[in-house]
């Protein structure tokens, strides 16, 4: 049989382009047209610690936010709840009608809860300050009528949440922890330990005294607790958290009867996390994958719940390496997130052939990453 070298040679070259064209050309016309990404691993860049502000007793870490207004406005109505609160203090019974926005109210019911542990953010979200400032005004005002003094007056406010009844959250919400913005404790006529807390420390602040939170963690003998600290000097006695060298004495919140400085049993000489009133961003994120063409298109939608703007924000995405290493990476550009606030993040990836790996994606901000989730383990 005679070869025809010719037609040969042109029939294997007709192959190799048609194949060329069909694997790598034909699929681009119908993927995003984004630069590919080199099949190489890369060293992660961003660490990856717990991300607690200002988180240990004794240990400050110094912060300066302003407070911002929330992209989204509160839409207007003339809608009010009404609440009537009594409470004694001083020998006298103290009665108080409260008339709350229900616009207000409707849009802190409406935020979604943020998974950390820094209830401040339910103290300093900027949107309840007006509101809160007028029911310290009655509080200043009364005092100045009774001639009370600075710390009797912090003790009236705190006499006034100690009164409110104690109710669990998964009474209440059906959620085993949900914290409540102020608005959201005086419109439900109570709460459990944060939600007095929050409260309390937003009274305290309004009226211009030094506050922080004291939060104990949970353990397997006894469930995590909730209270305050108010800013304290000489005349003031009992038990106190140090905190940037200031001494802040203990409030219990949860019932009437307990003193300033005066420590449940239970929470005696008990390690605890301090929270100052600093306004701080709490990023968190959702994703979702979809194949085009030769790549995978990441959407991550981040999201704000802090109450604080983060500034200089990214995301970062690729495939697990192991060793703290990824491959095919891809970083976002720097984005900024205001209060209650959320953006859409689109990347395009080109997985790794023939690996076992999975996606990882964090969201890092001022250096580090302060969200992190991980799919589930696949072949490529």
């Amino acid at each position: 049989m005679k070869i025809n070298f010719k037609s040969a040679l042109q029939t294997i070259v007709f192959v190799l382009i048609f194949g060329f064209i069909f694997y790598y050309v034909i699929p681009d016309i119908f993927s995003p047209s984004e630069p590919d990404i080199p099949p190489s691993i890369t060293s992660m860049t961003t660490t990856i610690p717990a991300y607690i502000p200002s988180s240990s007793i004794l240990t400050a870490i110094v912060q300066t936010t302003t407070p911002i207004s929330p992209v989204e406005p509160i839409p207007q109505s003339t809608e009010l709840i009404s609440k009537d609160f009594k409470w004694e203090y001083d020998g006298s019974e103290w009665t108080w009608n409260l008339q709350i926005p229900k616009s207000l109210y409707d849009y802190y019911k409406a935020l979604p809860r943020s998974p950390t542990p820094n209830y401040s953010i339910y103290v300093t979200h900027p949107l309840a300050d007006a509101y809160i400032n007028s029911l310290t005004a009655k509080i200043q005002q009364s005092a100045q009528e009774k001639g009370y003094s600075e710390f009797q007056t912090i003790e009236l406010a705190v006499t006034f949440v100690q009164s409110l009844p104690y109710t669990s959250d998964l009474v209440t919400t059906g959620f085993d922890n949900y914290a409540r913005y102020p608005i959201e404790t005086l419109v439900a006529n109570g709460g459990d330990c944060e939600d007095t807390a929050i409260l309390t420390a937003s009274l305290i602040r309004s009226l211009g005294y030094g506050t922080v939170l004291i939060v104990f963690p949970g353990t397997p003998e006894s469930p995590g607790h909730c209270a305050v600290g108010v800013k304290g000097d000489k005349g003031i006695f009992g038990s106190y958290y140090t905190y940037d060298d200031n001494k802040y004495y203990y409030i219990e919140t949860t019932s009437s009867g307990w003193e300033i400085g005066e420590i449940p049993e239970d929470y005696k000489d008990v390690s605890a996390k301090i929270y100052p009133m600093i306004p701080v961003p709490i990023l968190t994120e959702d994703w979702a994958t979809e194949v085009k063409g030769t790549k995978v298109e990441l959407k991550v939608t981040v999201k704000n719940l802090g109450s604080a703007i983060a500034k200089g924000v990214y995301v970062y995405a690729g495939f697990d390496a192991g060793n703290n290493q990824c491959w095919n990476h891809q970083e976002s550009p720097l984005f900024d997130l205001d209060v209650d606030g959320s953006v859409v993040v689109t990347l395009y990836l080109t997985p790794p052939l023939g690996k076992h790996t999975r996606w990882v994606i964090q969201i890092v901000y001022d250096g580090y990453a302060v969200d992190e989730s991980y799919s589930t383990w696949f072949d490529t």
